[in-house]
């Protein structure tokens, strides 16, 4: 029962909470002239990989489930994802002013 809800834990805060960074990062986008139609998805993509790290190292230390497996990221597989991430970021509004 314990995975169960955490399963949904897990698909109520990617869902939710990732739909709304989701959305706030796409009306920034649009406020400095992003096509969010053409790569909005970049930013999307980088703010799921925000949320896989702080998932990982943070909030399943908090859950339900108290089985096996439950150990933080390598801190350097965090930082590579995380800096991805910024990359990733930034990356929209420089390929909407090259095309």
């Amino acid at each position: 029962m314990r995975v169960l809800l955490e399963l949904i834990r897990i698909i109520f805060l990617f869902a939710i909470v990732g739909t709304i960074l989701g959305g706030l990062l796409s009306n920034i986008y649009l406020e400095i002239g992003v096509n969010t139609e053409k790569f909005g998805w970049i930013g999307f993509t980088a703010v799921y990989f925000l949320m896989f790290v702080l998932y990982r190292n943070k909030w399943q230390f908090s859950g339900w489930y108290k089985g096996k497996g439950r150990e933080k990221l390598p801190k350097r597989f965090s930082q590579i994802l995380i800096f991805s991430s910024i990359f990733l970021l930034l990356l929209p509004p420089v390929l909407s002013f090259i095309f």
